[in-house]
């Protein structure tokens, strides 16, 4: 009975399939996983027009079946190896977790230790390099958000009504937030990309949301501000609300890449690495060869 109980923990502590994680890359996606019970659609590019690397970095991480978590970090322009810190980021994350599983830690307490981490690993570095970061814990029919910067988090129902929007730790944001400044005057703010609050500082704070369920329809969207500073809330809240994941995945990266050349006239537009994550949960559909569309 002893062994088959910690055969039976065992089973249940395996993740699903591995983690995954994209640090580096010129582009990649869309591309369908499986994530504790649903489905999650990544994509993720370097700015267009820009040879430097991508200083985007995006994981999927499960945790056993019904549990993972999705990671988008952003590293901070203006600051040497962006590209370092937001890899540092999702790797320390994703060890983190893996070594918590096994000493059958909380979800919860893996993602506040991996983000710890995280900062000690990019301030380790010694090169002045940091990171924006935003994480999603996901556990059967509900998620909760921890975040750090301006790497947003939103949850949105199949009709369009916004069911949770992170606020980032931002001076534009939090004006908007306090109702000292429109949203579409801070789409268009000279100081839209300054940020309070980073992994890689000695005063790191993490956010950490409640619980929130997510209905059989509603749509998750983790994203860094390559997406949202290029597309108005409504647009992201109005394509992403209903339709196949990688569908609504090309559609997005069209929309913010026209808006990054610059050819609207009244529109926002910031060139910018590219990185989000989709997220429903339901049943998975069978996994397609990494790089597919879905």
């Amino acid at each position: 009975m002893v062994r088959e109980a910690a055969d039976a923990r065992a089973r249940a502590m395996s993740p699903i399939e591995d983690a995954v994680l994209c640090v580096g890359e010129s582009e990649r996606g869309p591309e369908l996983h499986a994530l504790a019970g649903g489905t999650a659609c990544l994509y993720t590019a370097r700015a267009l027009g820009r040879e430097r690397t991508n200083e985007d970095a995006v994981a999927l991480i499960p945790f056993d079946e019904d549990s993972g978590v999705i990671a988008v970090a952003d590293g901070v322009g203006g600051l040497p190896a962006g590209a370092l810190a937001a890899g540092a980021a999702v790797q320390a994350l994703q060890s983190t977790l893996a070594a918590s599983r096994e000493r059958g830690q909380t979800l919860r307490s893996a993602i506040l230790d991996g983000i710890e981490h995280a900062n000690h690993a990019v301030l380790e570095s010694g090169i002045g390099a940091a990171a924006t970061f935003a994480v999603v814990e996901i556990e059967g029919l509900r998620m909760r958000p921890f975040h750090i910067g301006d790497c947003e988090i939103l949850l949105m129902g199949q009709r369009g009504r916004l069911k949770l929007q992170t606020i980032s730790h931002a001076p534009v944001a939090q004006a908007v937030d306090a109702g000292m400044l429109d949203r579409e005057a801070a789409m268009h703010h000279a100081d839209r990309h300054l940020v309070s609050n980073v992994v890689g500082a000695t005063d790191m704070r993490i956010e950490m949301g409640s619980w929130r369920t997510i209905a059989a329809r509603d749509t998750l969207v983790v994203a860094s501000d390559g997406l949202c500073d290029n597309l108005r809330l409504d647009e992201i809240v109005a394509r992403a609300r209903k339709g196949p994941l990688a569908t609504i995945a090309r559609e997005l990266v069209a929309m913010a890449q026209a808006r990054m050349r610059g050819h609207e006239i009244d529109a926002p537009s910031k060139p910018d690495d590219l990185s989000f994550v989709l997220f429903r949960p339901g049943r998975t559909p069978p996994r397609p060869a990494p790089g597919g569309s879905g």
